[in-house]
C-alpha cells in the first residue's frame, strides 16, 4: 500500500465507522486532527484503541501521528514517519516491532478512501480506491508511543497491510487490511485470542470496492483540497475514446457507401450497356453526314470513278443547298475534307453490317439525283 490516504470524517463519523454506537468513548488529542485529502505519513490522524484506563468496554478516539517510531527508539535519533507506516500481516508475528504489540496496541484508521500509484515504466499514475456507496473503510492497524529527549510523548500507529485482492492486483500487489463489518472490528479491537487474526489479515475480495484515476499532482504533500479525489482520463482512455469514436463515426457513415450486391450488379449491368452503346455510336464527325449522303456518296464513288481521270482523288457528293457555301474553302481544305468523309463513312458503313441494323435503304434515282453536280465538276465550273 502506498502511503496516501483521504480522511476528512468529523468525530461522529469515527464512531459509526468502527461500529461504537452505544459504547462510551473519550477523545485524547482531537484537536491536533486537520481533515484532508491528502493524507500522508506524519499527518495526525485520528484512531479507535481500546480504552484500558476506564471502567472497560469504552474506546478512545485518539489522534496519532501516522508513521510507527516503535519505544525503544534511541531519544536523540531522527525521526523518519515513512519507514514503518505500513506492517506486512504475514510477518506481525515475527518482527519484534510488531509482535509485542499484537497483544493489546491494536487500533481501528478509518478513512474515505486510499490512493495507489500504478507504475507504467518510467510513469507513475494515481488511482483513488473508495466503497461504491461512499461509506468510510476501516483498516486494522497497531500502535505505539516513544518519549523524545524532552519527554514529550509520541503515539503512533502503522496500518497492516496484506497481498491484494484479485480485482486489485493488476493495480498493486499489496492493498491494506479491509476489516468487513462490526464483528471483525470488534475482534481485532477487543479479541485476546491471536489465533483469530488469521480470518482477518486477508485481502477484501468482496466486489462493492470502487477506483478510478486522478490528478498526478498527488505525489505532491503540499496539494490538497477536492481536486485530489477528482477523477482525470489518462492517455490510455483517451486513446481508446479516440478509437471508438472513428468507428462510431465510420459506422455512421457506413450505410451510405455500402452497396447490396443486387444494386452493384444492376450498375455494373448499366455501364456495361452504356459502354456498348456508346462503342456502337458514330463519331461526332461521321454523324454528320446522313444515311442518303453516304449512300449517295459510296454510289457516286462506284458509278462515276471510272470517269475520272485524275487516280485517287478523294470524291465528295455536296447538295446543293451546301453548294453555295463552298465558295471560299481552299483546294487544301476540300481535299482533307473528302479523305474524312471516306475514312469515317465506311467504317459507319461497316459497323451498321455487323450489328444487323438492316439493308441500307436503297431509293431510284431521281431526275435531281442524276443532275447533282459532283467535287469534280464543281471545280471544272469554277
Amino acid at each position: 500500500m502506498c502511503g496516501r490516504a483521504r480522511c476528512t470524517l468529523r468525530s461522529d463519523d469515527f464512531r459509526r465507522a468502527c461500529h461504537l454506537d452505544g459504547r462510551p468513548v473519550r477523545h485524547q488529542n482531537m484537536d491536533r486532527y486537520r481533515p484532508s485529502h491528502n493524507v500522508a505519513p506524519g499527518f495526525n490522524v485520528p484512531v479507535v484503541r481500546r480504552d484500558d484506563e476506564g471502567d472497560g468496554g469504552g474506546a478512545v478516539l485518539h489522534c496519532m501521528k501516522w508513521g510507527l517510531i516503535p519505544s525503544f527508539t534511541k531519544k536523540t535519533e531522527k525521526i523518519d514517519h515513512f519507514r514503518m507506516f505500513n506492517a506486512r500481516s504475514e510477518s506481525i508475528r515475527e518482527k519484534a516491532s510488531f509482535r509485542r504489540l499484537l497483544p493489546k496496541n491494536r487500533c481501528l484508521v478509518s478513512v474515505e478512501g486510499f490512493y495507489e500509484w500504478k507504475k507504467d515504466g518510467s510513469r507513475k499514475q494515481p488511482y483513488y480506491i473508495h466503497f461504491k456507496d461512499g461509506r468510510p473503510l476501516v483498516f486494522a492497524a497497531l500502535f505505539d508511543s516513544w518519549e523524545n529527549a524532552e519527554g514529550e510523548i509520541l503515539y503512533t500507529f502503522t496500518i497492516c497491510t496484506t497481498s491484494s485482492s484479485s480485482s486489485l492486483e493488476w493495480l498493486h500487489d499489496r492493498m491494506p487490511v479491509i476489516l468487513r463489518n462490526k464483528e471483525s472490528t470488534d475482534c481485532w479491537l477487543n479479541d485476546s485470542s491471536l489465533s483469530n487474526f488469521d480470518k482477518i489479515l486477508k485481502p477484501y475480495e468482496d466486489e462493492d470496492l470502487a477506483w478510478y484515476p486522478v490528478t498526478s499532482a498527488m505525489g505532491k504533500l503540499s496539494f490538497d483540497g477536492p481536486e485530489c479525489i477528482k477523477e482525470v482520463k489518462t492517455e490510455e482512455s483517451k486513446t481508446i475514446s479516440q478509437f471508438f469514436s472513428k468507428k462510431v463515426a465510420n459506422a455512421s457513415q457506413k450505410p451510405n457507401l455500402e452497396k447490396s450486391p443486387v444494386k452493384e450488379l444492376a450498375e455494373a449491368s448499366e455501364a456495361i450497356s452504356v459502354k456498348e452503346e456508346h462503342e456502337s455510336q458514330p463519331t461526332l464527325d461521321s454523324t454528320r453526314l446522313k444515311d442518303e449522303d453516304i449512300e449517295n456518296y459510296e454510289q457516286k464513288s462506284v458509278q462515276e470513278e471510272p470517269e475520272i481521270s485524275q487516280d485517287d482523288c478523294p470524291k465528295l457528293i455536296i447538295k446543293k443547298d451546301d453548294a453555295e457555301n463552298t465558295s471560299n474553302i481552299s483546294s487544301i481544305e476540300k481535299q482533307y475534307t473528302g479523305e474524312m468523309l471516306r475514312a469515317h463513312a465506311k467504317p459507319f458503313a461497316k459497323e451498321n453490317e455487323k450489328q444487323n441494323v438492316g439493308p441500307a435503304r436503297k431509293r431510284s434515282k431521281t431526275a435531281n439525283d442524276k443532275q447533282q453536280p459532283t467535287l469534280f465538276s464543281y471545280f471544272g465550273r469554277s
